[in-house]
């Protein structure tokens, strides 16, 4: 079994490079956009999405190792979104505001609010601010309220800054324009998972059960064992992309979702879904250890990109199927995904991950060390998630 202290010490890597190179001391914050070769990007907008996920990954460090500087940077982040991300008038978050912190993208995206609650969870569980708290719940109100679909269960997409309908509901362009994804529903789960661990309130309690039902029922696709990453207000698929990152992510996160709710019934019935949920996405293997980005079956298409943040879930899902099984080849995965991302996807020389590889290794050309998107989230959660579990399994 490995020695915990190499995940420490990238963990600690990780952090010091957003500690080093991602603070905005000119117009506050962090900077929204730094590229492979670190240089930054000082006028790129600034996204909800990569503040709360700094506010999460510094807070949930600060939790499992308490040094001073991470919730420093933690503050800073739930400063900027208090102060900067917010919308004042109609609630929620923007998407992205300027630069100097005007707002710019003003739709209110589910998945946006979900992380911005996920990251003032973990921050009040680090400091006990009542104002993070407090926070944390008027969104959680405004997605019961504007997203929550009465009468079929589920969230929808998207809104206009003042909650209206919207033509265009999709995350990024590579999207498809439904109105629920798999994506979203995960990463709300994901947020009320860690709600509900600081804020044990009932209707809480009964929406996440909901929301595990509805992956149960709905989202796993029953024959096999993949997420449905597209569906309409009808819970009718409109994809069968496989995303494999997102279903070994899926595998782990719902278990957790389950398990915060210390109930053995539907504990027992996730376990199942969860290991075979790992199965499924062991396909998206390569021989080298590396786990492939997506397939589509209509077109025979397998995508040999490597993302870092498909490995960093990797890492995570297989230790956990492992943990529930006891099965070897389940840590052997874990092992060979960490193995290639120790070698192919950490940058030792500029620091932090790279984006992704192609089939033949080269980068992919033009991505982002820091952006909308490039985030501190699923390689330090990866790296407190193997310390921890491989704590627990010594």
């Amino acid at each position: 079994m490995y020695d915990i202290d190499v995940f420490r010490r990238e963990l600690d890597s990780i952090l010091n490079y957003w500690i080093t190179y991602t603070i905005d001391h000119k117009n506050g914050g962090f900077y929204g956009k730094i590229d492979h070769e670190n240089k930054v990007y000082p006028e790129a907008p600034k996204g909800s999405v990569l503040n709360a996920r700094i506010l999460w990954s510094f807070s949930a460090a600060y939790n499992q190792n308490p040094k001073q500087e991470y919730l420093d940077i933690a503050t800073r982040s739930f400063d900027y979104i208090r102060n900067y991300l917010v919308d004042p008038v109609y609630g929620g978050v923007y998407w992205t505001v300027d630069f100097k912190g005007n707002p710019l993208d003003t739709k209110k995206q589910i998945y946006a609010l979900s992380f911005t609650i996920y990251g003032l969870a973990e921050y009040y569980r680090a400091c006990k601010d009542e104002n993070a708290l407090a926070l944390a719940k008027q969104l959680f109100d405004a997605i019961e309220k504007q997203s929550f679909d009465q009468e079929k269960g589920g969230y929808l997409e998207a809104f206009a800054q003042n909650w209206l309908e919207l033509p265009d509901l999709r995350l990024s362009e590579k999207d498809a324009n439904e109105k629920k994804t798999m994506n979203t529903h995960l990463h709300i789960l994901e947020a009320y998972t860690n709600l509900y661990r600081v804020w044990k309130d009932a209707f809480l309690e009964k929406q996440i059960r909901g929301l595990i039902n509805d992956f149960l029922e709905h989202i796993i696709d029953p024959k096999t064992n993949r997420l449905i990453l597209f569906l309409d207000e009808n819970w009718q698929p409109k994809s069968n992309t496989v995303s494999y990152g997102h279903d070994i992510e899926g595998s782990w996160l719902l278990l957790e979702a389950a398990e915060v709710l210390e109930d053995e019934a539907i504990i027992s019935r996730v376990k199942e879904a969860s290991v075979a949920m790992a199965r499924a996405a062991a396909d998206g293997l390569d021989q080298d250890g590396s786990m492939y980005y997506e397939y589509e079956p209509e077109h025979n298409h397998l995508i040999k990109e490597r993302h870092w943040w498909v490995q960093a879930e990797a890492m995570v899902g297989f230790l956990n199927a492992w943990q529930l099984t006891g099965e070897k080849q389940f840590y052997d995965q874990f092992e060979k995904v960490w193995n290639f991302t120790n070698f192919h996807i950490i940058d030792a020389g500029k620091g932090e991950w790279v984006w992704g590889l192609k089939d033949d290794y080269s980068l992919m050309p033009g991505e982002d060390k820091a952006g909308l998107w490039k985030c501190p989230y699923h390689n330090s959660r990866a790296m407190m998630e193997v310390i921890h579990r491989l704590k627990k399994a010594s």
